[in-house]
Protein backbone atom coordinates (compact mmCIF):
# COMPACT_ATOMS: atom_id res chain seq x y z
CA UNK A 1 0.00 0.00 0.00
CA UNK A 2 1.31 3.43 -0.98
CA UNK A 3 -0.96 5.44 1.35
CA UNK A 4 -1.43 5.28 5.12
CA UNK A 5 -4.31 6.46 7.28
CA UNK A 6 -3.19 6.49 10.92
CA UNK A 7 -5.91 6.83 13.58
CA UNK A 8 -4.79 7.28 17.18
CA UNK A 9 -7.71 5.69 19.00
CA UNK A 10 -8.82 4.26 22.32
CA UNK A 11 -12.22 5.11 23.74
CA UNK A 12 -10.80 5.36 27.26
CA UNK A 13 -9.85 8.92 28.22
CA UNK A 14 -6.48 9.72 29.74
CA UNK A 15 -4.45 6.98 28.05
CA UNK A 16 -2.21 9.43 26.16
CA UNK A 17 -3.82 9.57 22.70
CA UNK A 18 -3.37 13.29 22.16
CA UNK A 19 0.09 13.41 23.72
CA UNK A 20 1.20 10.64 21.38
CA UNK A 21 -0.48 12.27 18.37
CA UNK A 22 1.19 15.63 19.06
CA UNK A 23 4.61 13.99 19.24
CA UNK A 24 4.01 11.71 16.26
CA UNK A 25 3.09 14.70 14.11
CA UNK A 26 6.23 16.46 15.38
CA UNK A 27 8.24 13.37 14.39
CA UNK A 28 6.83 13.69 10.87
CA UNK A 29 7.74 17.38 10.74
CA UNK A 30 11.24 16.82 12.08
CA UNK A 31 11.77 14.16 9.39
CA UNK A 32 10.25 16.21 6.57
CA UNK A 33 7.40 13.75 5.93
CA UNK A 34 4.41 15.28 4.12
CA UNK A 35 1.12 14.61 5.90
CA UNK A 36 -2.28 15.97 6.89
CA UNK A 37 -3.11 16.05 10.61
CA UNK A 38 -6.70 15.94 11.88
CA UNK A 39 -8.06 16.80 15.35
CA UNK A 40 -11.48 15.46 16.40
CA UNK A 41 -11.68 16.79 19.98
CA UNK A 42 -14.08 19.74 20.04
CA UNK A 43 -13.50 20.36 23.75
CA UNK A 44 -9.72 20.23 24.17
CA UNK A 45 -8.31 20.26 20.60
CA UNK A 46 -4.85 19.41 21.89
CA UNK A 47 -3.45 18.43 18.52
CA UNK A 48 -4.57 21.68 16.88
CA UNK A 49 -3.24 23.75 19.78
CA UNK A 50 0.28 22.44 19.29
CA UNK A 51 0.02 22.09 15.51
CA UNK A 52 -2.25 24.93 14.33
CA UNK A 53 -2.21 23.72 10.72
CA UNK A 54 -4.13 20.59 11.77
CA UNK A 55 -7.67 20.36 10.45
CA UNK A 56 -10.65 20.04 12.76
CA UNK A 57 -13.22 17.29 12.20
CA UNK A 58 -16.69 17.29 13.70
CA UNK A 59 -17.33 13.57 14.05
CA UNK A 60 -21.03 14.20 14.69
CA UNK A 61 -21.32 14.92 10.95
CA UNK A 62 -20.67 11.78 8.84
CA UNK A 63 -20.01 13.91 5.75
CA UNK A 64 -17.07 15.51 7.54
CA UNK A 65 -15.63 12.06 8.20
CA UNK A 66 -16.12 11.41 4.47
CA UNK A 67 -13.98 14.46 3.70
CA UNK A 68 -11.12 13.24 5.89
CA UNK A 69 -10.88 9.90 4.13
CA UNK A 70 -11.24 11.70 0.78
CA UNK A 71 -7.97 13.49 1.63
CA UNK A 72 -6.17 10.31 0.58
CA UNK A 73 -6.67 11.56 -2.97
CA UNK A 74 -4.37 14.50 -2.11
CA UNK A 75 -1.85 13.00 0.30
CA UNK A 76 -0.20 9.69 1.07
CA UNK A 77 -0.41 10.13 4.84
CA UNK A 78 -3.21 11.19 7.21
CA UNK A 79 -2.89 11.26 11.00
CA UNK A 80 -6.11 11.57 13.03
CA UNK A 81 -6.37 12.03 16.79
CA UNK A 82 -9.66 10.38 17.80
CA UNK A 83 -11.18 11.89 20.92
CA UNK A 84 -12.31 9.80 23.89
CA UNK A 85 -15.63 7.95 23.54
CA UNK A 86 -15.44 8.10 19.75
CA UNK A 87 -14.59 4.46 19.05
CA UNK A 88 -18.13 3.28 18.34
CA UNK A 89 -18.78 6.31 16.13
CA UNK A 90 -15.85 5.39 13.91
CA UNK A 91 -16.53 1.65 13.93
CA UNK A 92 -20.16 2.23 12.90
CA UNK A 93 -19.01 4.65 10.20
CA UNK A 94 -16.59 2.06 8.81
CA UNK A 95 -19.49 -0.38 8.45
CA UNK A 96 -21.81 2.26 6.97
CA UNK A 97 -19.53 3.20 4.07
CA UNK A 98 -17.64 -0.11 3.75
CA UNK A 99 -14.47 1.82 4.40
CA UNK A 100 -12.09 -1.01 3.59
CA UNK A 101 -13.46 -1.26 0.05
CA UNK A 102 -12.73 2.45 -0.35
CA UNK A 103 -9.23 2.16 1.10
CA UNK A 104 -8.45 -0.71 -1.23
CA UNK A 105 -9.50 1.39 -4.22
CA UNK A 106 -7.08 4.19 -3.32
CA UNK A 107 -4.27 1.86 -2.24
CA UNK A 108 -4.38 2.77 1.45
CA UNK A 109 -4.04 0.93 4.74
CA UNK A 110 -5.85 1.78 7.97
CA UNK A 111 -3.43 1.71 10.89
CA UNK A 112 -4.94 1.91 14.36
CA UNK A 113 -2.51 3.30 16.92
CA UNK A 114 -3.88 2.28 20.31
CA UNK A 115 -2.30 3.60 23.52
CA UNK A 116 -2.72 1.38 26.54
CA UNK A 117 -1.87 1.85 30.21
CA UNK A 118 -2.19 -0.23 33.37
CA UNK A 119 -5.99 0.14 33.53
CA UNK A 120 -8.32 -2.64 32.43
CA UNK A 121 -10.64 -0.19 30.67
CA UNK A 122 -7.98 0.77 28.12
CA UNK A 123 -7.45 -2.92 27.34
CA UNK A 124 -11.19 -3.51 26.93
CA UNK A 125 -11.34 -0.75 24.34
CA UNK A 126 -8.62 -2.46 22.32
CA UNK A 127 -10.46 -5.77 22.52
CA UNK A 128 -13.62 -4.08 21.21
CA UNK A 129 -11.76 -2.58 18.25
CA UNK A 130 -9.98 -5.77 17.24
CA UNK A 131 -13.13 -7.88 17.59
CA UNK A 132 -14.95 -5.55 15.20
CA UNK A 133 -12.22 -5.04 12.60
CA UNK A 134 -10.21 -8.28 12.79
CA UNK A 135 -7.70 -8.52 9.92
CA UNK A 136 -9.03 -5.52 8.01
CA UNK A 137 -6.81 -3.02 9.86
CA UNK A 138 -3.25 -3.02 11.11
CA UNK A 139 -2.59 -2.47 14.82
CA UNK A 140 0.09 -0.69 16.79
CA UNK A 141 -0.14 -0.79 20.59
CA UNK A 142 1.61 2.06 22.40
CA UNK A 143 2.49 1.13 25.97
CA UNK A 144 2.28 4.49 27.76
CA UNK A 145 4.57 4.57 30.77
CA UNK A 146 3.38 7.94 32.08
CA UNK A 147 1.38 6.49 35.00
CA UNK A 148 3.00 3.09 35.38
CA UNK A 149 5.75 1.02 33.80
CA UNK A 150 3.81 -2.16 34.55
CA UNK A 151 1.36 -3.52 31.99
CA UNK A 152 0.39 -6.83 33.60
CA UNK A 153 -3.29 -6.56 32.64
CA UNK A 154 -2.38 -6.06 29.01
CA UNK A 155 0.59 -8.39 28.76
CA UNK A 156 -1.24 -11.37 30.33
CA UNK A 157 -4.45 -10.86 28.36
CA UNK A 158 -5.98 -12.99 25.64
CA UNK A 159 -6.35 -9.76 23.66
CA UNK A 160 -2.58 -9.27 23.50
CA UNK A 161 -2.06 -12.92 22.56
CA UNK A 162 -4.49 -12.51 19.67
CA UNK A 163 -2.92 -9.22 18.62
CA UNK A 164 0.59 -10.60 18.44
CA UNK A 165 -0.06 -14.15 17.23
CA UNK A 166 -3.09 -13.78 14.98
CA UNK A 167 -3.29 -10.12 13.92
CA UNK A 168 0.43 -9.47 13.46
CA UNK A 169 0.29 -6.35 15.64
CA UNK A 170 3.30 -4.33 16.69
CA UNK A 171 4.16 -2.70 20.01
CA UNK A 172 6.20 0.31 21.00
CA UNK A 173 6.77 2.18 24.26
CA UNK A 174 6.05 5.83 24.96
CA UNK A 175 8.50 6.54 27.79
CA UNK A 176 7.59 8.45 30.92
CA UNK A 177 8.14 12.21 30.88
CA UNK A 178 8.05 14.00 34.23
CA UNK A 179 4.67 15.58 34.88
CA UNK A 180 6.18 18.98 35.74
CA UNK A 181 7.86 19.07 32.31
CA UNK A 182 4.60 18.15 30.58
CA UNK A 183 2.86 20.89 32.60
CA UNK A 184 5.43 23.45 31.48
CA UNK A 185 5.10 22.38 27.84
CA UNK A 186 1.35 22.88 28.11
CA UNK A 187 1.69 26.21 29.91
CA UNK A 188 3.89 27.61 27.14
CA UNK A 189 2.15 25.75 24.27
CA UNK A 190 5.45 24.16 23.27
CA UNK A 191 6.09 20.88 21.54
CA UNK A 192 9.03 18.83 22.80
CA UNK A 193 11.11 19.94 19.78
CA UNK A 194 10.42 23.58 20.62
CA UNK A 195 11.04 23.03 24.33
CA UNK A 196 14.47 21.57 23.73
CA UNK A 197 15.69 24.99 22.57
CA UNK A 198 13.48 27.23 24.70
CA UNK A 199 14.82 29.26 27.66
CA UNK A 200 11.62 28.47 29.56
CA UNK A 201 13.45 25.23 30.45
CA UNK A 202 16.78 25.10 32.21
CA UNK A 203 19.70 23.07 30.90
CA UNK A 204 18.80 19.92 32.82
CA UNK A 205 15.17 19.82 31.71
CA UNK A 206 16.15 20.59 28.11
CA UNK A 207 18.42 17.55 28.34
CA UNK A 208 15.55 15.49 29.75
CA UNK A 209 13.36 16.58 26.83
CA UNK A 210 16.10 15.75 24.34
CA UNK A 211 16.64 12.29 25.80
CA UNK A 212 12.90 11.57 25.99
CA UNK A 213 12.41 12.56 22.37
CA UNK A 214 15.36 10.44 21.28
CA UNK A 215 13.82 7.42 22.99
CA UNK A 216 10.39 7.98 21.46
CA UNK A 217 11.75 8.67 17.98
CA UNK A 218 13.78 5.45 18.17
CA UNK A 219 10.55 3.59 18.90
CA UNK A 220 8.78 5.30 16.00
CA UNK A 221 11.64 4.49 13.64
CA UNK A 222 11.16 0.81 14.49
CA UNK A 223 7.63 0.92 13.01
CA UNK A 224 8.32 3.45 10.26
CA UNK A 225 7.57 0.86 7.58
CA UNK A 226 4.09 0.34 9.03
CA UNK A 227 3.03 3.94 9.67
CA UNK A 228 4.65 5.86 6.82
CA UNK A 229 4.25 5.54 3.07
CA UNK A 230 7.20 3.99 1.29
CA UNK A 231 9.71 6.55 0.03
CA UNK A 232 9.38 7.41 -3.65
CA UNK A 233 11.50 5.30 -5.90
CA UNK A 234 14.40 7.17 -7.38
CA UNK A 235 14.84 6.32 -11.01
CA UNK A 236 18.41 5.90 -12.05
CA UNK A 237 19.35 7.92 -15.10
CA UNK A 238 19.58 5.85 -18.20
CA UNK A 239 23.06 5.30 -19.48
CA UNK A 240 23.66 6.78 -22.88
CA UNK A 241 24.54 4.24 -25.47
CA UNK A 242 28.08 4.57 -26.64
CA UNK A 243 28.27 5.67 -30.23
CA UNK A 244 30.14 3.18 -32.36
CA UNK A 245 33.00 4.34 -34.53
CA UNK A 246 31.95 4.73 -38.13
CA UNK A 247 33.39 2.15 -40.46
CA UNK A 248 35.56 3.52 -43.23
Amino acid sequence: MQKQFNAVINGKGGVGKSFFAVNFVQFLKDNGVAHIAVDTDNENSTLKRFHPEALFLNIADPTEIDSVFAMLDKTDLVVMDCRAASTDIFLDYFDEVRIFDLLKQVGASLNLIMPVNHETDSLEQIRNITDRLNHNARYLVVKNEVLSERFDNYERSATRTRLMEELDAKEIIMPKLYDWIVADLNRHDLTVSAGINNPAFDFFNRQRLLNWQHLLYSQLESVRGMLLPPPPKVQKPKKEAKSSDSLL
